[in-house]
C-alpha cells in the first residue's frame, strides 16, 4: 500500500521515521507492505535519505491511483482542507494530526469518507500519542459520556508545573518554555487556551455525535495566574491546572476551557510537566484516565501511523464514526455552579458579597483569600462587575469533597 505524506515538518518527518524504523512490525500488523511513495513540501531536502520522494505539486499525489492513504501533517485549515477533501473524493483514505482542520471540518470530511467508502482518521489531533479518539469512538460506545476533563496542552501544563515547583512568575516561566522549545515564539494559542479549546470541541463532538463549534466554547487562558495564586494552592495542598472540560448538566452539555484548582483526589492531580491527561466519566464505566505525552515528534507520529495501519486494515470499508454535521446546542455556562478560590484586597466586604465562605491563611500582604460555596457563573460575574477589590478567581474541581 502506497502512502503519501503532506508536509515534511516535525510531525511529517516523524511519520516517515516511524514507518521506516518499525517497517517490519507495521507490515505484519497492517497485513500488507506499507511504503511511503511521495512527500509533499515546498522545500527541497538535499542529503535527506528520502529526498527522492519529495514532490512540490499536490496533483502528483492526487492523480496517482496507487496512493491509497494520504497523511496530512501540514497544519492550519487552508490549503489542508482543500487537499484532504480532494483526496477523500478521489477515494484515498486520509490520516491527520491537524486539530484545527478536524475541529472545523471533521463532520463534513467524515461524511465524504463514508460516501466514498474510505476513512478519515484523526487520532493524533487530540492528545498526541495518547489513545483517546479511538476509545471514544469504539471502546466506550456502550456508555453515555457524562464528563470529559482534559489537560490538553503540554505547554501550559509545563508552565504551571514550573510555577508551582520553583515559585516563579508566569513571564519568567514562559520565557524558559520558549527557550526549551515547548512554547512558540507567539504562544497565544497555548497560553490563551485556544489550542485546548479546539481539542475539547473535537472530544465533545465525538462524545455526543454532533458538531460542536469551538467558537461557542467559553475559553480562558493562564495569563492571569500569578505566583501568589500558586502559593495559596500549595498551602492548601491543591494544584492549578488548565482544563478543557465538557460536562452533562441538568440544562444540557456545557463546555469550557479555564484554569481549575484541583485536590489530590482528582485523577489529573499528578499530571505534570509537558504530559497530558484526559479524564472520562461514563454512566456505566464510571471514571477512566488516559495519560501520556500529548505532543512531540514521535509520540504524535506514532498515533498517525496507527491510523495508517487502521486504514490499511479497513481498505474498502469505512470505520463507523458517529459525528453528524447537525450542531450540538451547548447550554450557556451562566448556570454552571462552581466553588471558587477568590483573592480580594483588605477591606473587601466578603460576607456581604459572597455570604458564608471558608477564609484561608493569607499568603501575601494587603489581601485576603477564601473559598466560596457553589456560585453560578452568572452570579459571580454580576458580583465581580458590581464591586472593586477582587484580585483573582479560580474555579474549584475537587473530587475528594
Amino acid at each position: 500500500m502506497n502512502v503519501a505524506v503532506l508536509g515534511y515538518g516535525t510531525v511529517g518527518s516523524g511519520v516517515v521515521e516511524v514507518l521506516t524504523e518499525n517497517q517490519d512490525s507495521i507490515d505484519v500488523k497492517a497485513g500488507k507492505e506499507i511504503r511511503v511513495k511521495y512527500i509533499l513540501d515546498l522545500r527541497d531536502f538535499p542529503g535527506d535519505p528520502h529526498e527522492d520522494k519529495i514532490v512540490h505539486d499536490f496533483k502528483v499525489i492526487l492523480e496517482d491511483d496507487s496512493v491509497k492513504v494520504v497523511v496530512e501533517t501540514m497544519g492550519g485549515v487552508h490549503p489542508a482542507y482543500e487537499f484532504v477533501k480532494d483526496c477523500l473524493q478521489r477515494g484515498k483514505s486520509v490520516c491527520t494530526s491537524n486539530k484545527e482542520l478536524v475541529a472545523v471540518h471533521g463532520a463534513e470530511l467524515l461524511s465524504i469518507a463514508r460516501e466514498k467508502r474510505v476513512n478519515f482518521l484523526f487520532e493524533a489531533s487530540v492528545g498526541g500519542g495518547i489513545p483517546i479518539i479511538r476509545p471514544l469512538n469504539q471502546s466506550l460506545t456502550a456508555d453515555k459520556i457524562l464528563e470529559i476533563s482534559g489537560i490538553l496542552n503540554g505547554t501550559t501544563n509545563y508552565i504551571l508545573t514550573k510555577m508551582t515547583e520553583e515559585g516563579l512568575d508566569f513571564d519568567t516561566v514562559l520565557k524558559d518554555a520558549q527557550e526549551k522549545g515547548y512554547a512558540e515564539r507567539n504562544p497565544e494559542a497555548d497560553v490563551e487556551g485556544y489550542d485546548a479549546c479546539r481539542k475539547i470541541a473535537i472530544l465533545t463532538s465525538l462524545a455526543h455525535g454532533k458538531q460542536v463549534d469551538y467558537e461557542d466554547i467559553y475559553t480562558e487562558g493562564i495569563t492571569k495566574i500569578t505566583d501568589i495564586d500558586i502559593k495559596y494552592a500549595k498551602a492548601m495542598g491543591t494544584s492549578i491546572k488548565i482544563f478543557g472540560m465538557s460536562r452533562v448538566t441538568e440544562d444540557g452539555v456545557i463546555a469550557m476551557v479555564a484554569p481549575f484548582m484541583i485536590d489530590k483526589a482528582h485523577p489529573l492531580f499528578p499530571v505534570n510537566d509537558v504530559f497530558n491527561g484526559i479524564f472520562v466519566k461514563g454512566n456505566m464505566l464510571g471514571d477512566a484516565m488516559f495519560y501520556g505525552r500529548g505532543a512531540g515528534k514521535l509520540p504524535t507520529a506514532s498515533a498517525v501511523v496507527a491510523d495508517v495501519v487502521d486504514a490499511a486494515k479497513h481498505e474498502g470499508t469505512t470505520i463507523m464514526t458517529i459525528w453528524s454535521q447537525e450542531k450540538l446546542k451547548l447550554a450557556p455556562i451562566d448556570g454552571a455552579k462552581f466553588r471558587r478560590f477568590v483573592r480580594v484586597r483588605d477591606g473587601f466586604n466578603i460576607a456581604g458579597k459572597f455570604g458564608n465562605v471558608t477564609v484561608l491563611e493569607p499568603q501575601a500582604e494587603g489581601e485576603k483569600a477564601f473559598i466560596t460555596r457553589p456560585v453560578s457563573e452568572a452570579d459571580y460575574k454580576k458580583t465581580a462587575e458590581e464591586t472593586d477589590g477582587i484580585l483573582s478567581m479560580i474555579r474549584l474541581d475537587f473530587k475528594g469533597q
